[in-house]
């Protein structure tokens, strides 16, 4: 089965003196960086995804900004697919599913930022259009979240949402388990 390699979002902004830092995000790049490896060692499609902000009230993402730019863990080559989106979801008026439909990709292998949110919503958007779809779990970042005046700890969160994904939308997998396979 043909795969291609997701990365989402790992970008500037997420990292230490970024505007939205994230829990952790220098080891879940480290780790996407090593599945990086393995399909750039292979030769196998590899596709990043950029969010820029264009909403007037956005905070994070700003184009012509640093934060907006890819983390040097994982910084695209010049023949790797940059995809640039302005939602959630990596597929919603983006060219990623007819890019990967033209390659003939039947597996995402999954990686990025943030896992509540675009890892999320481009998981489940791709199960639905019909693929394979894993995760690696610690490849991927989050931050505390708030509810009803309580704060839900980023490490729960992304218990939640990876264990979430992993019924139905993916299976989800560790970066080291992933490679052994």
């Amino acid at each position: 089965m043909k795969a291609a390699l997701i990365l989402i979002d790992i970008q500037n902004d997420y990292f230490e003196n970024g505007k939205m830092e994230l829990f952790k995000p220098i080891e879940a790049s480290l780790k996407a960086k090593k599945v990086l490896q393995q399909f750039r060692a292979e030769d196998w499609p590899v596709i990043h995804v950029q969010h820029m902000s264009t909403r007037e009230d956005a905070t994070f993402f700003i184009p012509k900004t640093n934060g907006v730019e890819f983390h040097e863990n994982v910084s695209p080559l010049e023949k790797e697919k940059v995809v640039e989106k302005h939602f959630p979801n990596s597929f919603r008026e983006t060219d990623l599913l007819k890019t990967l439909q033209e390659q003939n990709i039947k597996r995402l292998v999954i990686c990025g930022m943030m896992t509540h949110m675009c890892v999320d919503a481009t998981t489940r958007a791709a199960k639905d259009f019909g693929f394979d779809c894993i995760v690696i779990g610690d490849a991927c970042a989050t931050k505390n979240l708030e509810i009803n005046g309580e704060t839900v700890d980023a490490a729960e969160v992304q218990k939640s949402f990876l264990a979430s994904l992993n019924y139905f939308y993916s299976r989800v997998m560790n970066a080291e388990e992933y490679l052994q396979n």
